[in-house]
C-alpha cells in the first residue's frame, strides 16, 4: 500500500523539480524564427554606386522644439454647502456657537433647522446662527 502512494508522489516531485529548474533567458539580439509554411527571402540586392559623388544640398533646418503638454490643473475637492453632524462631535466657540471642521473648512450650526452650513460672512448677523439664550 505504501509503495502505491510513494511511487507517484516521488515521480510528481521529480517532475516538478525538473521543470522548475529550467530558466528561460532571452538573448540580447532579436532573432526571427519563421513558422512552418512561410518562405524567407534571403537574397541580397546589389547596391549601385554612383561614379561621381553628388554634392550635398544645404538646407537650413529649424531646431525642433518639443511641446510639453499643459499641466492638468489639480482638481480641488468639492465640499458640500450643508452637512448634518451630531452635536456631540461639534466644537463650541467662545461665544457659544457650535462649529465643525472638515479638512480646513468650517461649518457653523443653524439653530433653526439643526444643520451645519459652510462658513459665510452673512452668518455673523444672521440670528439663525446665534445660540439660543
Amino acid at each position: 500500500m505504501l509503495k502505491k502512494i510513494l511511487i507517484p508522489v516521488l515521480a510528481s516531485t521529480a517532475i516538478l523539480l525538473n521543470s522548475c529548474s529550467k530558466k528561460s533567458v532571452p538573448s540580447k539580439t532579436a532573432t526571427v524564427i519563421p513558422s512552418k509554411g512561410t518562405v524567407v527571402n534571403t537574397s541580397t540586392k546589389k547596391i549601385e554606386t554612383a561614379s561621381e559623388p553628388s554634392k550635398p544640398e544645404t538646407v537650413v533646418v529649424a531646431p525642433v522644439v518639443e511641446e510639453k503638454p499643459a499641466p492638468k490643473p489639480v482638481a480641488k475637492p468639492e465640499f458640500p454647502k450643508v452637512i448634518s453632524v451630531n452635536d456631540n462631535a461639534a466644537n463650541k466657540s467662545i461665544d457659544g456657537r457650535l462649529f465643525y471642521d472638515v479638512l480646513g473648512h468650517r461649518y457653523w450650526k443653524n439653530y433653526n433647522d439643526g444643520k451645519y452650513y459652510l462658513f459665510d460672512k452673512s452668518m455673523y448677523n444672521n440670528p439663525d446662527f446665534q445660540p439660543p439664550k
